[in-house]
């Protein structure tokens, strides 16, 4: 008997609505608007959120990073790596000294013209340890990478990067042991690395160029970059869970090599791809909370207008509803039927919405070149949410519509 009874109830709101299509096109058009905001906005994040992911894990994996300090210059402070606070003694000491870590590099990067024939190319070149392809997980993806021995014998070697390699060969060439200049030095080309993509920073990994960290410092950066002074210290442990116990033994021993007290504040940076991932994380939601709110509020605008031609329909239709009262109808029957109008205005609003919000962020992957990923849980998200806001703005009308008096209703022109 219920089920029959939703099933005519349903129905006689579908009627309903279709004797007033325009009113209810535009009354589902906020619904509309609202969900398919809601689904792109999910969609883009969960596709942002994936790449994000996915470049960090290209740092490679338990990944340690330690900057330079900061300094301030005329009161206006540099930030990180302002200031020349690190060495290839100090990473060579951490190598040494903690044993947790699987591998420790050093690198220095400056930006430098490579040519190679006719062309040439504006690229950063960095002086790099052997060992910051292991922490990085960086292979060639053709040749070979420098060894230590290329390292102790100032070899001029060089690995580039795959922009690099599109930038400065022809098509097809393959760029191991061509001669390539950096600066008019002469480097030969020994590897080709396999393709990075963006960083998390959204800079491009593969616009690279390495050489020794040697040849660097005595043949190629000048004078400015003897000392041993580094640009970035990277290291690596072989768990996740070392990395808390790695990054307190790494402060430790940089703080007693550069004579730092207890109260002087520690002029280097160290950072982790936990500190990173949590930082993009923080951000991505807190993007996606503001263009939630936002589409929040095309939902709100909807369900009043859900709320608005509900109780315009009271109106034209308390004739009706007295009728109905008067040959037996309950309070119930009448609170049923307005409802239930409000639930086929924000469902089939809601599912209409989804539609455009897939077809949307469709589009903006195959125009904008972004990554969209839309998860079902979302979805029904959505749907359910979008029901419970016409629900909700629908309750009002309906009782008023229930408590209207049969008597003044039959008497209503």
């Amino acid at each position: 008997m219920m089920t029959r009874f939703a099933f005519l109830t349903v129905f006689n709101s579908v009627r309903v609505l279709q004797q007033n299509r325009l009113q209810a096109s535009l009354t589902m058009l906020g619904i509309m608007v609202g969900v398919g905001a809601v689904i792109m906005i999910i969609g883009i994040g969960q596709g942002a959120r994936f790449t994000v992911q996915a470049q960090i894990a290209s740092m490679g994996t338990n990944v340690i990073l330690i900057l330079p300090g900061a300094t301030t210059v005329g009161g206006v402070r540099t930030g990180l790596g302002g200031k020349a606070t690190l060495t290839a003694a100090d990473a060579r000491e951490i190598k040494s000294q903690v044993p947790r870590l699987r591998e420790v590099a050093w690198i220095k990067r400056k930006g430098l013209q490579v040519a190679h024939g006719a062309r040439n190319w504006r690229v950063n070149v960095y002086g790099a340890s052997p060992g910051f392809f292991s922490v990085r997980q960086w292979p060639a993806e053709s040749g070979t990478v420098f060894s230590d021995t290329d390292v102790e014998s100032l070899s001029r070697v060089a690995v580039l990067g795959r922009t690099v390699v599109e930038n400065l060969f022809d098509p097809g060439e393959d760029p191991v042991g061509a001669i390539v200049r950096i600066e008019n030095v002469p480097f030969r080309v020994i590897g080709v690395l396999v393709a990075k993509g963006q960083s998390a920073e959204g800079g491009d990994q593969d616009d690279a160029v390495f050489i020794p960290f040697s040849t660097a410092e005595r043949q190629v950066f000048g004078v400015q970059f003897f000392a041993g002074l580094v640009g970035a210290v990277l290291a690596a442990t072989e768990r996740e869970e070392d990395l808390g116990v790695a990054v307190d033994e790494i402060r430790r021993i940089l703080r007693q090599r550069h004579r730092l007290g207890e109260e002087q504040p520690d002029d280097f940076t160290i950072r982790t791809q936990r500190d990173i991932a949590q930082v993009q994380e923080e951000t991505s939601q807190t993007m996606m909370g503001m263009l939630l709110v936002a589409a929040s509020v095309s939902l709100l605008v909807g369900g009043i207008g859900i709320m608005n031609i509900l109780l315009v329909s009271i109106t034209q239709r308390t004739r009706e509803i007295g009728i109905r009262i008067a040959v037996g109808a309950r309070r119930y029957h009448i609170l049923m039927q307005f409802l239930s109008e409000a639930l086929v205005l924000s469902f089939v609003g809601s599912l209409l919405g989804v539609i455009g919000g897939v077809v949307g962020a469709r589009i903006v992957t195959r125009t904008a070149g972004w990554p969209t990923m839309i998860p079902l849980d979302a979805i029904a998200m959505a749907v359910l949410l979008s029901t419970g806001v016409g629900l909700f703005f629908g309750l009002y009308p309906a009782h008023k519509a229930a408590r209207l008096n049969p008597i003044e209703a039959l008497r209503y022109e």
